[in-house]
């Protein structure tokens, strides 16, 4: 009975987490080229970064499941809204990792900045709670779009 309950949070954190997981198997070659590149004083070690990226996933996923479970007519265009930027997130992994291209990871890291704070905007229309789960979302992808352009103008 209580796996019932639980059943959508689990669907729904298990997303955002594959998503996650199968852009870090794509660009998992990538890592020693980064590892190599110019970083500002500020950069954290490299193991934090699966640390706070888990947090987050699990977080989206929780936010996400909130609002599919409310009976509001505007959940559709938040979950869409919802999907957009977890596709951009995953996208930002492959240009910046990948593909090494760090002056367009800098400007997906913007539009992604943009697709995040128009999710909380429309979650918090439909749950509060939901759309609060995902500030330190926004306030991440801010850092790291302060981070990827400093990569990107040291070593250009």
């Amino acid at each position: 009975m209580a796996l019932k309950k639980y059943k959508p949070y689990l669907k729904s954190i298990a997303i955002p987490l594959a998503v996650g997981g199968i852009s870090a198997f794509i660009t998992m070659k990538g890592m020693p080229y980064y590892d190599m590149q110019k970083k500002p004083f500020f950069t954290p070690p490299n193991a934090v970064f699966p640390i706070i990226w888990t947090i987050l996933y699990v977080l989206m996923g929780i936010s996400a499941a909130r609002v599919w479970q409310s009976n509001d007519p505007k959940k559709k265009r938040a979950l869409k809204t919802y999907g957009l930027q977890l596709a951009v997130n995953f996208f930002w992994s492959v240009l910046f990792f990948g593909l090494h291209q760090y002056f367009l990871a800098s400007l997906c890291l913007l539009l992604l900045i943009f697709l995040v704070a128009a999710m909380i905007r429309e979650f918090a229309e439909i749950d509060l709670k939901a759309a609060k789960l995902q500030i330190p979302y926004l306030i991440w992808c801010c850092f790291a779009a302060v981070l990827n352009f400093s990569v990107w103008w040291l070593n250009r």
